[in-house]
């Protein structure tokens, strides 16, 4: 099979504005950026709005692994195979960050015949978004710093700052720095660190945002840090507010762009679900259930990360309901959560496998807890053997889900059509009966509490002295009342990524507590996690290369 980027090459795409007019779109709410992206007005949106939704379906996992699942590749095959049985479907996914795409897991635009194109571009720096969010972010960093140095009429302790820099790439060198090194004129001398752009508070706004004066109202209630006197200081006070909503006025519109076989699909936003929210902006959802009848969209990693957010902090601001949920899982990944190394994740060992389902349960069960039905997508590889693929579909069947087993990487949407039948039928014979899991009204710990029994199957939950001061500070502010963000390991249920399965018998630790109060939830750290990931030994930029004919080859 052809590498993933040689099958996006030689994919005929169709004009941008074919695929606009296929959602009833008019070129003059395109906003064009070359043939085949365009940005999308926010009249479409206010236009479209007596109109009913359509059917929310929710793509998720079982809990990464290193053999892959195909989250991303089942959201994009679904959605070509429900074209092809004559549906009116669009796909809302997020933005790849340059971190990852030049780090360790290369491109993020799907695989195989189950991809978003033009593949590069999105890949890379696609309509600019991720790069206005790094501005305007920094944009705060500056004047904050600016104001101490100009004689810091506000009072602000440099010691006491919380809000960070970012950086669109992974380096690790950048996650503690000492600035204002120098002479008297370049600034006052205080510790900082960058955390990766699409952990920025920013790009959360960018994406829980409904319009554009909503998000410049968020961005004003961002804290900075505290006065000598430990009064809170936030980019209101700064007056940075309408500069930032400036330098975002292009980027909180929805981009649209092409599957493989021509849907048309939105990708916007790019928050991380491990470190952040993990969802595709509010905007570009609501648009698409307004222009489609089906609407399939997906959150990052496992359903402890990204659906869990969708579902307690997405819906909370949205009113978003997902209709169905899809949990994809492969043979391969439930190979390595049963104990089985990477290297003999091929190898028929249905021990390990009976094992590994374990993981897919836990997941299966968190769902629940949200009232939504389910269908599990067994995502084929080639490798796979008959008796690995009945294992898995008789425990769906013990387990009381639908199921289907998918091929949508090797063949596209024709590979997802009886998969695509099966969500189908579930739509029409189920009702969701969509609950959050928690109150935003309960103490920060009391949530902390359920996420960590109901979701991760922790015992219970233990804090830092630094978690301890932080959670006491944002209720004495008033605070408390927001929905919980826990930023942990994407590589188990449990905060601690050596364990596989559906680990029980341990205890979360919470580590520190960081408030997002533009975006409008508290970010909670469990365990080791970093908001600034690190480059591995070989990382994938050293693969990609561009020739004398402008032909990028290596990602992904």
């Amino acid at each position: 099979m052809l590498s993933d980027i040689e099958i996006a090459q030689q994919a005929k795409l169709r004009p941008i504005q074919e695929v606009a007019a296929d959602i009833g779109l008019t070129e003059d709410d395109l906003e064009l950026y070359g043939k085949y992206k365009a940005k999308i007005s926010l009249d479409v949106l206010k236009r479209n709005a007596h109109k009913p939704n359509g059917k929310l379906i929710y793509t998720t996992a079982i809990t990464a692994t290193p053999a892959g699942e195909g989250k991303t590749c089942t959201t994009i095959g679904l959605t070509q195979a429900l074209g092809r049985l004559g549906k009116k479907v669009m796909a809302c996914l997020r933005e790849p960050s340059l971190g990852p795409t030049m780090g360790i897991k290369g491109g993020a635009a799907g695989g195989g015949y189950a991809q978003v194109v033009p593949m590069e571009d999105i890949n890379l720096h696609f309509t600019g978004d991720i790069h206005a969010v790094t501005t305007a972010h920094n944009l705060i960093a500056a004047l904050l710093d600016n104001h101490i140095a100009q004689g810091n009429a506000l009072n602000i302790d440099p010691k006491r700052i919380v809000f960070r820099r970012v950086l669109d790439m992974n380096d690790r060198q950048l996650r503690n720095i000492v600035i204002g090194l120098g002479g008297t004129g370049d600034g006052v001398v205080r510790q900082d660190g960058f955390d990766i752009s699409v952990a920025s508070e920013i790009m959360a706004i960018l994406c829980l945002a409904t319009d554009l004066q909503d998000l410049k109202q968020r961005v004003g209630k961002i804290l900075l840090g505290y006065t000598y006197d430990r009064k809170p200081v936030y980019v209101r006070d700064l007056k940075a507010e309408g500069a930032v909503a400036v330098l975002m006025k292009d980027a909180i519109k929805p981009n649209l762009v092409q599957t493989l076989e021509g849907q048309p699909v939105f990708i916007h936003g790019g928050p991380f679900a491990n470190i952040a929210h993990g969802n595709n902006s509010i905007i570009a959802t609501q648009m698409a259930l307004k222009l489609a009848d089906y609407v399939v969209t997906e959150g990052g990693f496992a359903a402890d990360l990204g659906a869990e957010k969708f579902f307690d902090i997405v819906h909370g601001y949205s009113g978003l309901k997902p209709d169905v949920a899809v949990i994809v899982a492969s043979v391969r990944a439930l190979n390595m959560h049963g104990g089985v190394p990477k290297e003999q994740v091929s190898e028929t060992n249905l021990d390990a496998l009976q094992r590994g389902l374990a993981n897919l349960d836990k997941h299966i069960e968190n769902v629940k807890k949200f009232g939504l039905p389910i269908v599990v997508a067994i995502n084929q590889f080639p490798t796979d053997s008959p008796e690995e693929l009945e294992l898995v579909k008789s425990h769906c069947e013990e387990q009381g889900v639908y199921y289907a087993v998918s091929r949508v990487v090797a063949e596209g949407g024709a590979g997802g059509e009886e998969f695509a039948r099966v969500v189908l039928e579930v739509l029409e014979k189920e009702k969701a009966q969509f609950k959050p899991l928690y109150d935003w009204s309960l103490p920060i710990k009391e949530k902390l509490e359920i996420l960590a029994r109901e979701i991760y199957g922790a015992d219970g939950v233990v804090y830092t002295d630094k978690a301890e001061k932080a959670i006491r500070s944002l209720t004495r502010l008033g605070y408390g009342g927001l929905p919980i963000c826990v930023a942990k390991t994407q590589h188990s249920i449990s905060d601690n990524p050596a364990r596989k399965g559906a680990p029980t018998g341990w205890t979360l630790t919470i580590s520190d507590v960081r408030p997002s109060l533009g975006a409008g939830f508290i970010v909670c750290l469990a365990g080791d996690i970093m908001t600034m990931p690190g480059l591995p030994a070989r990382p994938a930029a050293e693969l990609v290369d561009i020739d004398e004919d402008g032909r990028i080859s290596g990602l992904f």
